[in-house]
This record gives C-alpha cells, sequence and structure tokens, in this order.
C-alpha cells in the first residue's frame, strides 16, 4: 500500500513535551510539511509559514473537537489524549503519543478499554501521580515511530 505524505501535523498541544514539539518543528521544515498546535493558552512557536499556534476555549474538549472537525485523511495527529486517538483514526488519519506508541485500528480498542479499567482506579483513589518523567528513550522512541509514519 503506498504511503501517502500528511497535509498537515497536528499537535494537542498543551500536554504535548516541549523536546516533542521542537523535533516536529524540525521536520516540518525538513519535509515542508505544515504543524497545526492546537491550545487552550498562548505558546511559543517559531517564527514560519508553515507552523500554526491555533488557541481554543479552555472548555472540556475544545482542542480535541477542533482536531477532530478538521483533520484529513493522512494527516497525523500527535496526542496522548486515547479517546481523541481512537476518533482519529475513524477519521483515516494517524495517530502516536507524544512517547511515541503508534495507534491503530488493532490496538487502540485494547488500548482504550485498559484507560477505562486504570481510571477507575485513579478515581478511587487506589492509585495516585501519574506516568514517569519523559526522558531521552521517550524522545527516542517518538523520534522512531514518527519517521516511521512519515517514511
Amino acid at each position: 500500500m503506498p504511503k501517502h505524505k500528511p497535509n498537515t501535523i497536528w499537535i494537542d498541544a498543551d500536554a504535548c513535551p516541549k523536546a516533542v514539539k521542537e523535533l516536529i518543528f524540525k521536520v516540518s521544515r525538513r519535509l515542508n510539511i505544515s504543524v497545526i498546535l492546537v491550545a487552550n493558552s498562548y505558546q511559543i512557536i517559531p517564527q514560519s509559514n508553515l507552523i500554526k499556534l491555533t488557541i481554543v476555549d479552555k472548555g472540556f474538549d475544545a482542542a480535541d473537537q477542533h482536531i477532530i472537525d478538521l483533520v484529513e485523511i493522512h494527516d497525523i495527529v500527535i496526542t496522548a489524549d486515547i479517546p481523541l486517538a481512537a476518533k482519529i483514526l475513524k477519521k483515516k488519519a494517524k495517530a502516536i503519543n507524544p512517547r511515541g506508541e503508534i495507534y491503530n485500528e488493532n490496538n487502540i480498542g485494547s488500548i482504550l478499554s485498559m484507560r477505562n479499567f486504570m481510571k477507575e482506579f485513579y478515581d478511587a483513589g487506589s492509585i495516585m501521580g501519574g506516568p514517569p518523567a519523559f526522558g531521552p528513550r521517550d524522545m527516542k522512541q517518538f523520534a522512531d515511530s514518527l519517521n516511521k509514519l512519515l517514511s
């Protein structure tokens, strides 16, 4: 199956690590792909006609809904939001989390189930804290996975 170059790389930007955004900005320049960051608040972005920041209302899931409404087939969305990733896949776009996990039709169901299962423990107070700190291994995994989606 031939690969298609994405028109746009979307970043669910509020929770995306700075190092991931910086890597995407470099990829954008190198491959001439536009990048749209969607956030609830202002973010510093490079001066470039390829990179745009869209600020949405602070309402629940406003950024997610904006991305879902505008994402197109073959676009890539960077998000740690699993329900958003599931909706992105339904639109035939690609989704990857900032730690490099590529979401696809084969794994999204089980990832979503595990998220919902774990959420019950968090909500009940049985589990405290979040994921481990983002580190160099995560960055390498993200770069490798993004490369795979782009090649």
